[in-house]
C-alpha cells in the first residue's frame, strides 16, 4: 500500500469546551470553529481537532506527541506561557531525556497528556 497521506489530525475532548478553546489559544494555536461544538486547531501544517464531548476513558487514555525541533526552548516557551496558573488541572513536566530523545509533558485542563518530543540525530 502507498500512502500519500498529507496529515493526520487527531479528536480530542473536552470537559469544558470553551476553556480548553482558550487554552489552546493560549498555546499559540489558531482555531478556527468548524460547530458549535468543534474547532480545529492548527500551527504551520499541523492540526487536530477540539470536540465539546468528554468520556473519562477517553480522556484519561489520549496522549499526543508533538515533535519539536528544540524541546529546551519549547519548554522555556511554555513555561513563560504560566498555564499552570491560569487553568487548573494542568501541569507541565520538565524535560527528561530518554534512549530516543528528550521530552517534556503538559496536561491539559481536561487530562489531554500532551508529549513535546526532540530525537537525537
Amino acid at each position: 500500500m502507498e500512502h500519500k497521506a498529507l496529515s493526520i489530525r487527531p479528536f480530542i475532548g473536552a470537559k469544558d469546551f470553551n476553556l480548553s478553546r482558550s487554552f489552546y489559544g493560549d498555546m499559540g494555536f489558531v482555531e478556527t470553529v468548524l460547530t458549535p461544538k468543534m474547532s480545529v486547531f492548527k500551527t504551520g501544517d499541523i492540526a487536530f481537532y477540539l470536540q465539546d464531548g468528554y468520556i473519562t476513558d477517553w480522556i484519561d487514555n489520549t496522549m499526543i506527541f508533538l515533535e519539536v525541533d528544540d524541546v529546551a526552548r519549547y519548554f522555556n516557551e511554555l513555561q513563560a506561557l504560566s498555564l499552570p496558573d491560569k487553568y487548573q488541572n494542568v501541569k507541565l513536566t520538565p524535560i527528561r531525556t530518554e534512549y530516543w530523545g528528550r521530552e517534556c509533558f503538559l496536561h491539559d485542563p481536561s487530562g489531554i497528556l500532551w508529549h513535546f518530543g526532540e530525537f537525537f540525530k
